[in-house]
């Protein structure tokens, strides 16, 4: 039975720590003890290359074969091809809409100033195969860098599903690796005689693969280190079979995963909590939707909304669904919101366009999902006319002696010296020709 809470029962306020918050913090102790597990794989891998890569993915994967490198060759169902191509559609066209735009402008001053877009060489995508292969990531992961203009993809996933497969000929993948766990992370942040080095490395996995992601994130980008899902529902009314479907779906993803309903409502709490249990009954996934909910899941009975915002912000959860959309101007940290009781949480993981690969347990406070714009550099471009150097000159050698640093501001002055003596030779040029004219 998921738990019925008021706030009063778990405050997070001076510094006491809220029920929600508790179930969140808990992950992290576990992925200290996941890095200890996975480093020595890392250094094994970058140390032997495919040598460890295999023995690895023979002991873990139970993969058979003499390279982990797999054709890109599938196909699709009908039914999977038509939404496959619903939900590709509508990832690219929202994906276009992250892709910073080329910019320049001419200030007066003699300044040029502006950015070039340039899409990475390579990115690799993890697409786990573990309880429930997710192809949906695989569209998640790839569209957006294809529209980056990001040339090499490479999918590792350690039990491709003919989905799996599928889809990867449809997007036209470049690179596919039967491999998963810690050391398809290394393969591909290092490198090995099979697998390229990428640039950047996307996409959810278990604690190992968010450890290693983590121990490797100073040498290869990455997107987040993505823990269990979680869900936060914030309504003062709704559908109790809307709202307990919402934290099913969210729980069945992993024992884990955490689903918490903040309402004002103690009438709809106990609702949507008689409402879980029956649907647990005849649901397939019980076996992990149940524990998930018994231990991570919570439905909290708040004053004011005002206070479940509050409680929301201090969370910064990976999914935050608001039935009530006049909240939203009110929400500071969330890795993806949800906008009225129609926009159920499921619409984002397959087929809305947003994408489902999100912060966890509080890294939405530094930044969202995962965007086209994770797949390309904005690099700053100047040009400055001679005119336009020497306004700044001044202000450039000032700031430059102060650090220490001479010959950064005779960089600058050399060229208003230059500049003066062909200022100079122009003048007596000038004089001798009317010399010789008069």
């Amino acid at each position: 039975m998921i738990r019925i809470l008021h706030d009063n029962d778990a405050p997070a306020r001076g510094g006491q720590t809220s029920e929600a918050e508790a179930l969140i913090a808990r992950k992290a102790v576990r992925l200290e003890e996941a890095e200890r597990i996975v480093a020595p794989i890392l250094a094994d891998v970058r140390a032997r290359g495919d040598a460890a890569l295999l023995e690895y993915a023979r002991k873990f994967d139970g993969f058979e074969g003499s390279t982990v490198r797999i054709p890109v060759r599938g196909s699709l169902s009908p039914e999977i091809e038509r939404a496959v191509e619903v939900a590709a559609a509508n990832i690219r066209e929202y994906a276009r809409t992250q892709v910073p735009a080329e910019t320049f402008v001419e200030y007066p001053d003699g300044r040029r100033l502006g950015q070039i877009v340039r899409p990475i060489d390579a990115m690799g995508a993890y697409v786990p195969a573990g309880r429930y292969p997710l192809p949906s990531t695989l569209l998640m992961t790839v569209i957006p860098a294809q529209v980056a203009g990001v040339a090499t993809t490479c999918v590792a996933c350690p039990n491709p599903s003919p989905e799996i497969m599928g889809i990867a000929q449809w997007l036209g993948v470049t690179h596919l690796f039967r491999m998963g766990g810690a050391q398809a992370i290394a393969a591909l942040a290092y490198g090995t005689e099979t697998v390229p080095k990428v640039d950047r490395i996307v996409g959810p996995g278990n604690i190992y693969v968010a450890a290693a992601k983590k121990l490797i994130a100073g040498e290869t980008g990455i997107d987040f280190i993505a823990g269990p899902t979680e869900i936060v529902i914030i309504a003062a009314e709704g559908n109790p079979r809307w709202l307990a479907a919402d934290l099913l779906a969210q729980a069945e993803h992993d024992v884990d995963a955490s689903a918490i309903l903040l309402t004002t409502s103690r009438r709809l709490a106990e609702a949507v909590a008689a409402e879980v249990e029956r649907q647990l009954a005849t649901l397939p996934t019980e076996g992990v939707a149940r524990p998930s909910i018994e231990e991570n899941g919570a439905i909290i009975v708040v004053d004011t909304l005002d206070r479940a915002v509050e409680i929301s912000n201090d969370l910064a959860p990976e999914h935050l669904a608001l039935h009530d959309a006049a909240l939203l101007a009110k929400i500071r940290h969330a890795g993806a919101v949800f906008l009225g009781p129609s926009s159920t949480e499921a619409a984002g993981d397959y087929a809305s366009g947003p994408n489902h690969v999100l912060p966890t347990s509080g890294a939405a406070r530094q930044r969202g999902g995962l965007s086209a714009a994770d797949f390309v550099k904005v690099i700053a471009v100047q040009e400055l006319t001679p005119a336009g150097l020497a306004r700044l000159t001044p202000s450039i050698a000032a700031l430059a002696r102060a650090e220490g640093l001479e010959a950064h501001a005779r960089s600058a002055e050399i060229r208003q010296e230059a500049r003066q003596d062909a200022r100079q030779d122009a003048r007596q040029g000038a004089r001798q020709e009317a010399r010789q004219d008069g």
